[in-house]
């Protein structure tokens, strides 16, 4: 038998003011392999043509549905509303810009971020737009596609209790996109140079280790592990000057814990 489900969704115009936040209450009856994308779609079609919220594949891949689904930043194309109570409710992702009701402005906080970390490959050699592309190992493309499958949702920022402490933090998906140029060996960068970006409290030493930003990422990629590998790096070179070389070298080898610089 198919429930009826309450729907409670945060309400609020930035447009206008005036006006306050509060919640409004929906009822639709639940169907099999209903998930929460379409069940926000029969509301806005059926009950109320103005309610606000992102979408574009529905497939997981934008990452543009990211919401707060009671309580817990998700997708709403990846959450099945038989997986939840019958009574739902509904948030927008915290630390981003309210754009109005569900839908918040991730792009402008990415942006931002990937500015500040320089999110690009550094190299000193000219480009060429007639050379063959530059070769790596299997294994090693494989290692950095896992860290590129990213989709920018949002999800584990909003979850991070630092982010929501701290304006100036990059978060989980920063340092995880900041370690990917780390491995990829085009990248000319020294450590050094690393540490300058990211050696700080708004970058690897902020995170106090809860662990929410994996455990809510849609694409299950490993955060906290990269958080890891590159604050065990950053924190080694901040003492190679103090420690025995011997001991940095040691624990710079320690397998599992970091990845060797390719």
């Amino acid at each position: 038998m198919s429930r009826k489900l309450h729907i409670e969704v945060f309400r609020y115009n930035p447009a206008t003011p005036d006006t306050k936040p509060y919640m409004q209450s929906f009822f639709i009856d639940e169907f099999d392999s209903m998930t929460l994308f379409i069940a926000l779609n029969i509301i806005r079609d059926q009950h109320d043509p103005s309610l606000q919220f992102d979408f574009c594949c529905r497939a997981g891949i934008c990452g543009s549905c990211g919401m707060v689904i009671n309580g817990r930043p998700a997708l709403a194309c990846h959450t099945q509303t038989r997986d939840l109570p019958d009574h739902i409710v509904l948030h927008p992702l915290p630390v981003f810009k309210l754009v109005g009701d569900l839908s918040v402005d991730t792009g402008v906080w990415f942006r931002d971020v990937g500015t500040r970390i320089e999110s690009w490959i550094h190299t000193r050699k000219e480009f060429d737009p007639s050379a063959e592309e530059t070769r790596m190992e299997n294994e090693l493309a494989n290692q950095i596609f896992e860290l590129d499958r990213c989709i920018e949702c949002g999800c584990c920022v909003a979850a991070c209790g630092t982010a929501r402490m701290r304006e100036d933090f990059i978060g989980a998906t920063s340092i995880n996109r900041i370690a990917r140029f780390y491995m990829d060996p085009r990248d000319e960068r020294s450590e050094d140079d690393y540490y300058d970006l990211i050696g700080n409290d708004a970058g690897v030493f902020g995170c106090m280790g809860l662990l929410a930003c994996e455990d809510v990422c849609p694409k299950k990629i490993p955060l906290q592990d990269q958080l890891g590998i590159m604050r065990r790096m950053l924190a080694l070179n901040s003492v190679k000057g103090i420690l025995p070389a011997s001991v940095v070298k040691k624990l710079q080898n320690h397998k599992g814990c970091c990845h060797e610089k390719h």
